[in-house]
């Protein structure tokens, strides 16, 4: 029972973080790993169960979505698919010990470049490195991270959109849930076709999930954007630090 519940507690929790700026695999990774589930496994299971929130979420900002333009919305999916695909498959071939000691680089990684995507952005204004807007390598490369570790990547493709030069928070955060699902879609694919999905956590945490997305698109539209943005820059950071004393 206690494992129900905190399996439910992450998905909710991850649905609405996730609807806010992305990090929710911050809370249902670490929520798997702690009911004994091993950390390639957990980390399946979790794309599994944020990934319908992610659907929730980016229907709370369809009309937000609706005013992109659609050629490049169409383009953007169809590269995020492939990097997904590309990463899912990584991680497959990857092993237990090796996944647990790439983690907090990575929840590490996401959590500055979103902290200091201000500081990154001005630093490439003054540089020969250019951010083209719905360009197809930092796309890819981003979505080859969400497919191969899900944690973070809507911190990630956040600071990818500003680095765009993107200014409407409501906007980047449809987007972000939009590519999110897509990213998560094909990978979640992968990892169910290989059978390394624990089903029955992952549904439970699903449900859970798709409700805090639906509340968090509400909220996201309410509160201040500092307070959204120092939020998830706690939870990285926390959980970064949990996973550097693991290793």
């Amino acid at each position: 029972m206690l494992h129900i519940l905190l399996i439910l507690a992450a998905g909710f929790g991850a649905g609405i973080i996730n609807a806010l700026a992305g990090g929710g695999t911050f809370l249902t990774f670490p929520a798997l790993v702690m009911i004994g589930i091993p950390p390639v496994a957990a980390n399946a299971t979790s794309a599994v169960a944020v990934f319908p929130g992610y659907l929730s979420a980016a229907l709370g900002f369809k009309r937000e979505i609706g005013e992109l333009p659609r050629a490049a919305l169409l383009r953007a999916c169809v590269v995020t698919l492939v990097g997904g695909l590309i990463g899912g498959l990584l991680l497959l071939v990857s092993s237990n010990e090796v996944f647990a000691v790439l983690v907090p680089f990575l929840l590490l990684a996401a959590t500055l470049a979103f902290a200091f995507q201000a500081q990154i952005q001005n630093w490439m204004r003054g540089t020969a490195l250019k951010a083209t807007p719905y360009g197809t390598f930092g796309l890819m490369a981003v979505s080859i991270y969400g497919g191969y570790f899900n944690g973070g990547l809507g911190i990630v493709l956040l600071a990818l959109f500003a680095l765009w030069g993107m200014e409407s928070l409501n906007q980047m955060n449809g987007l972000k849930n939009a590519l999110s699902f897509v990213i998560s879609a094909i990978s979640v694919a992968t990892f169910a076709v290989a059978g390394i999905v624990h089903w029955n956590e992952a549904l439970i945490m699903a449900a859970a999930a798709i409700a805090g997305g639906f509340a968090g698109a509400h909220l996201a539209k309410i509160l201040p954007k500092s307070v959204v943005r120092g939020f998830i820059i706690l939870i990285g950071l926390g959980m970064s630090a949990v996973f550097f004393a693991r290793i």
